[in-house]
Order: structure tokens, then C-alpha cells, then sequence
């Protein structure tokens, strides 16, 4: 694949960032199709292939942002730095999102989708940067098993045989710790976008540092995941070793399909919605989570569930309301399309 801008990524990018609005905005949570749901614990839906796609193609956009501006002279010192800004930035409007409405700093979920992407986005540049080949790819197997040494043998009060259950496990010891207080809404008591849980997800961002280099490697990775599934469920809230290696599997396969058909053969007739929603990915997901927060709060979107009910069933009406969200965002990206605004972050 060559340095330059590929249009594969951006429908792959406008795809995961749609799908992930759609998943997000049901009109009523207790109405939602099972494959627009998350797995209740162990397992995986379609719902959950989202967040993970999106750290893989950030991870290999990365390589290709980068080489632009190395071409240019930019060093690995002003990388890192831009890298430092870019991710300071997307945890903070992660941050701002969870404050909307309120602003209530005392409860303030500290977590979410944003900031573990700031996270990760600043400890992968940084390996990127510093790091040969050999040891991105060493790295990466290092955070996945310090993530499961700590996960198996870590001691904390009340731990079980079952050290991957859902009542006790290392990642919700250390997030009860380190964001009491500050967790999730639905749980208050461990965060799926936690602290020890975040290793494994810089290792989803390298793979696809490394899927650069090792473009068809996505059929190996995806039958390792489910191969260590029997030993290690996968497990999306607790982003298990399994789990990376079964998403980043998929997302090199269907990556490798849209390259092969968009790239390469130049077929790009319905390509321009996801194309134009992944030019602009994170604008369009901090729009709609404000949106979704003030609609919430405010009980104007429980007005709308109730009269899109009286025209289709309740989860069909929650469905539509979903998609209204992802027609409503592309609304707002296809006005910074047509001005040629690209906010880069």
C-alpha cells in the first residue's frame, strides 16, 4: 500500500463510526435489536466489533500520517508532540461529553470511547515512533501478557477460580481504586473503558500499526482468537487477549475486501456516505454524544420514541430513532464535506 490517503479507509472509518452512532442512540434501551447489542459478558455481537475496528484503523492510519509528514521533514520529536496534542484533545472532548449537561465534576465519569482512543493514540505513537518493526509487534504481545499475568494472578479480596468473572476480576479491583466514583453510570462499580483493560486496547491500535506491514494476516489472527477463547473468553468490557486478536483479525479482513475492491479495482459507486462520514469521524461522534446527552436530559427524545411508536413497533420506532441520529450526523459532516473543512485535531 502506498503512503497516500486511501479511500478504503475512509468508508471503513465512515462505516465504524456509523455503526457506532447506531448502536449508541436507540431510541429506548429496553427495544433494541440482539445484534445492535452489546454481548452481555462473554461473547461477542456485531455491536461489538465497532470500538475495537475504529483502534485498528486509527492505529493504521497512523502509519500513513505519519509517513506524509516525515516526507515533508517532520522528525520523530515533532510526531510525538503532535501525536501529545492530538490525543490530550480527543480525552478532553471525551471528558466534555461526560460532563454535558450537568457538569458535575464530583461524579464526572473520567473513562469512555474518546479518551481510551486519546490514550492509546499517544502510547502507540509513541511505540510507532521509537520502535523497529520487531518491536512494535513485541510490544504488543507484551501488553497483552502483562494484561493476562495480571489478570490471572493479581491477589484481591474476594477473587474466585473464575478470575474472568463479571463479580470479580483484577480489572475491577484496580478501576474501584483508581476512578472510584468516576465510572460508568450503569455500573458505578467497574468500567468497561477502565484503567487495566486499556493495555489490550493499545494492543488492537499496533495491530494495525502492523497490519501495514502484514496485510494478510487477518485470517491467522482472527482463528488465534478463537482458538484462545476456550482458554480465555473473549470479552469485550474486559478486552481480553482473545478478543483483540478475533477483531483485529476481522477488521484486516474486511480491510483487505475494501482495499481490494475500492483501491485496487476502483470500484467506488456508493462508497461517498461512508466516505464522507470518515472524513470526519470524531466530529460526527462528539455531535451525536452531545446530542444524544441533551436530547436525554432535556426528555425531547423520549417525546420523539413516543410518537415514532405510534407509527412502528417499539423496537422497530427505537430503531428508526437510531438511524435518524446517524442521518442527522452525516447531515452535519456532508455541510464540513461540501466546505472542504477537515477538522484535524
Amino acid at each position: 500500500m502506498s503512503a497516500s490517503r486511501l479511500l478504503s479507509l475512509d468508508v471503513f472509518r465512515g462505516l465504524t463510526i456509523a455503526g457506532m452512532i447506531l448502536v449508541n442512540n436507540p431510541g429506548s434501551w429496553s427495544h433494541v435489536y440482539a445484534p445492535l447489542r452489546h454481548a452481555p459478558w462473554h461473547g461477542w455481537t456485531p455491536t461489538d466489533m465497532v470500538f475495537p475496528f475504529f483502534l485498528w484503523i486509527s492505529g493504521l492510519a497512523m502509519t500513513l500520517s505519519f509517513a506524509r509528514r516525515q516526507s515533508t521533514g517532520a522528525g520523530r520529536r515533532r510526531l510525538l508532540l503532535h501525536a501529545a496534542r492530538r490525543a490530550a484533545t480527543i480525552f478532553a472532548l471525551g471528558l466534555l461529553l461526560n460532563l454535558i449537561p450537568q457538569f458535575d465534576f464530583s461524579t464526572v465519569r473520567i473513562p469512555g470511547v474518546l479518551q481510551r482512543i486519546g490514550v492509546c493514540y499517544f502510547f502507540t505513537s509513541l511505540i510507532y515512533l521509537y520502535l523497529p518493526h520487531r518491536g512494535q509487534f513485541l510490544a504488543a504481545l507484551g501488553l497483552l501478557l502483562t494484561y493476562t499475568a495480571t489478570m490471572l494472578y493479581l491477589p484481591f479480596p474476594g477473587a474466585t477460580p473464575d478470575r474472568w468473572s463479571i463479580e470479580a476480576n483484577a480489572a475491577r479491583f484496580l478501576d474501584g481504586i483508581l476512578l472510584e466514583g468516576h465510572m460508568w453510570r450503569a455500573t458505578r462499580v467497574w468500567d468497561p473503558e477502565g484503567a487495566l483493560s486499556t493495555l489490550p486496547a493499545i494492543a488492537t491500535m499496533l495491530c494495525g500499526v502492523l497490519a501495514r506491514d502484514y496485510f494478510r494476516s487477518g485470517l491467522l489472527l482472527a482463528a488465534l482468537g478463537l482458538l484462545l477463547d476456550f482458554v480465555i473468553p473473549i470479552n469485550k468490557p474486559l478486552w481480553t487477549p482473545s478478543y483483540v486478536l478475533l477483531m483485529a483479525g476481522l477488521a484486516s479482513l474486511l480491510h483487505a475486501a475494501l482495499h481490494e475492491w475500492i483501491d485496487v479495482r476502483q470500484h467506488r459507486a456508493y462508497t461517498r456516505f461512508f466516505a464522507i462520514y470518515g472524513s470526519n469521524a470524531i466530529v460526527s461522534f462528539v455531535f451525536s454524544g452531545a446530542i444524544a446527552r441533551i436530547l436525554g436530559q432535556s426528555g425531547y427524545g423520549k417525546t420523539i420514541f413516543i410518537t415514532l411508536n405510534a407509527w412502528f413497533s417499539p423496537v422497530n420506532a427505537s430503531l428508526v430513532y437510531a438511524l435518524a441520529n446517524v442521518a442527522v450526523c452525516f447531515m452535519v459532516v456532508w455541510l464540513l464535506h461540501r466546505k472542504q473543512i477537515l477538522v484535524r485535531l
